[in-house]
């Protein structure tokens, strides 16, 4: 039996969510990475919207409706480690336009006193598929935030120049002039949801891996840093915008280019992915990150550090 669903759903009434980060996330000693935080993001919209009346589970099984977090900003501002509670408050965004569904989340943890850890700007647009057939129409309610297609609000035109090139020579002409680095990925299907579309949690790991493949290549890996200066990454803010969709098997190529380097404590990249569809180049998302370095004190402290020459000179593209 198919479960029910509230046409009147009430996203007004800010939710509350206690959620614990996943064992996958605690990467370095019991600290939680960027990914899994911005995970507890996502869990913690899926349950508003629960909690709202609309369960996205239901809202594909009735309407044809898939939740997709198109956009999520998010800056952590203390660190989780495996065993804290993430208190979770969601409520909608001040600055949201009709038809959009933009959330606010705050997600706390505590420690001598109750502290704001991270804070978060969600977009979901709920995109309507046909894949399966049969289904009920699309309620008036919810038609203003049904779309065919995801991608950025207002339209992203990003101009799509001819693509009619090998893998190689495409990398390095995205890469042309810039301090980037650049490869290309065939989406697996772990990456995508409701059956073909990549989601944004696969462009949370492409935006992990980007940053592991650019150190690793410029010769300050992450395991090297750790090894030789206990140096560990950190991440204070990022941000990943879905400007179209991306499928199931195709090759994506992401581009990861340093943007700024400020005070030679962070420093914040770029990172942009593409396919080539129909001979063109086309682009899926473009995202930022903010990283900078900590020395690891003991098992559960650690405190930034300045970049050394060498680090200043990787992250620029030269010689040290």
């Amino acid at each position: 039996m198919t479960a029910s669903l509230n046409t009147s759903p009430d996203l007004l009434t800010p939710s509350r969510l206690e959620i614990r980060p996943r064992y996958e996330g605690s990467n370095i000693c019991t600290w939680i990475g960027f990914k899994h935080v911005n995970y507890l993001v996502e869990e913690a919209v899926n349950n508003h919207l629960r909690s709202g009346g609309l369960p996205p589970g239901t809202l594909y099984e009735v309407y044809g409706l898939c939740v997709d977090i198109v956009d999520i900003d998010t800056r952590i501002l203390h660190a989780f480690h495996i065993d804290d509670v993430a208190i979770a408050e969601v409520k909608p965004a001040r600055k949201a336009k009709d038809g959009e569904l933009l959330f606010s989340v705050v997600l706390q943890v505590q420690r001598e006193t109750l502290l704001k850890a991270v804070t978060s700007t969600v977009r979901v647009q709920l995109r309507h598929d046909p894949r399966g057939g049969g289904g009920e129409p699309v309620p008036a309610t919810l038609a203003p935030y049904a779309v065919e297609r995801l991608g950025a609000v207002p339209a992203w035109e990003p101009g799509t120049p001819d693509a009619d090139v090998n893998a190689d020579d495409l990398v390095k002409e995205l890469t042309a002039g810039k301090n980037a680095y650049a490869w290309k990925f065939r989406i697996p299907y772990w990456y995508c949801h409701y059956t073909e579309r990549m989601q944004m949690s696969g462009y949370l790991r492409m935006m992990e891996e980007a940053k592991d493949r650019f150190v690793a290549d410029r010769g300050v890996s992450i395991k090297t840093l750790l090894d030789e200066q206990n140096w560990i990454p950190v991440v204070p803010h990022s941000r990943i915008t879905v400007l179209d969709e991306a499928r199931m098997e195709e090759d994506l190529y992401t581009v990861f280019t340093v943007e700024e380097i400020f005070k030679g404590i962070t420093y914040t990249s770029r990172m942009d992915t593409y396919v080539v569809r129909d001979g063109k180049l086309l682009q899926t998302s473009t995202g930022l990150i903010t990283h900078g370095y900590a020395v690891i004190e003991n098992r559960r402290d650690w405190s930034l550090v300045n970049f050394d020459d060498r680090m200043n000179a990787a992250l620029e593209g030269r010689s040290a």
